[in-house]
């Protein structure tokens, strides 16, 4: 049995980034999945007291928080690293972990994303056009801002991908399947380049949706 443990509804951006990370290091894992709108209720509340995914679970360490998560793997499993060594080079990692928290989620993809994707995907409802167009002058300023950073770039951070480009991805593969993406990535071409990039990686063809999904039903 695997020694890592991933608690997570299939298909979360989120836990996406933490089986991408398991995937690059070449480790073995078990999905532990959640049914969505269960977050807030036991026994999930056990292991997140503020009821939200993913949880890891490591020989009986638990431990919530995204990044505190991919953090924790790098160093757990240090090859191959994840964090660039070049002092520079981490701030700026840290840097673009912080901006998919704080600003490419929040309002962001929590929004477009819910409405486009998860919503209608997994609770049959209708998007909310209304309130994607309310979302959209703020998806433009932080994919603007994730391009400058990005530049001529393969990678945000460093020369191969760290945790930034493993947690990012996620949410602007969510994003690329709505039919805003076009409008944000018009003057944003190099996100497109990035993305596509990523996606031929393993550890991201071994993370779709559909591929989590099996992996649930196979837990």
């Amino acid at each position: 049995m695997s020694n890592f443990v991933v608690h997570s509804i299939p298909g979360s951006p989120y836990g996406r980034a933490v089986f991408a990370t398991l995937e690059e290091k070449g480790a073995s894992y078990r999905l532990a999945a959640i049914n969505p709108g269960t977050t807030k209720l036991e026994p999930h509340l056990a292991r997140h007291p503020f009821g939200r995914i993913p949880v890891l679970e490591h020989g009986g360490f638990m431990l919530y928080e995204t990044q505190a998560i991919l953090r924790y793997l790098d160093r757990a499993l240090p090859a191959p690293a994840l964090t660039p060594t070049d002092p520079k080079a981490a701030a700026r990692m840290d840097q673009l972990m912080n901006i998919c928290d704080w600003y490419l989620f929040q309002g962001v993809n929590s929004v477009i994303g819910f409405q486009r994707v998860v919503g209608p995907r997994l609770m049959g409802l209708t998007p909310d056009e209304a309130a994607i167009a309310a979302a959209m002058p703020k998806a433009q300023v932080v994919l603007a801002e994730l391009s400058r950073l990005l530049g001529a770039k393969k990678y945000f951070a460093d020369e191969q991908p760290t945790l930034a480009d493993l947690m990012i991805l996620p949410h602007l593969d969510f994003l690329a399947g709505t039919p805003e993406w076009a409008a944000l990535t018009a003057s944003n071409s190099n996100l497109n380049a990035w993305l596509a990039r990523m996606n031929e990686r393993p550890s991201m063809k071994a993370t779709t949706w559909e591929r989590v999904a099996e992996l649930a039903k196979a837990a």
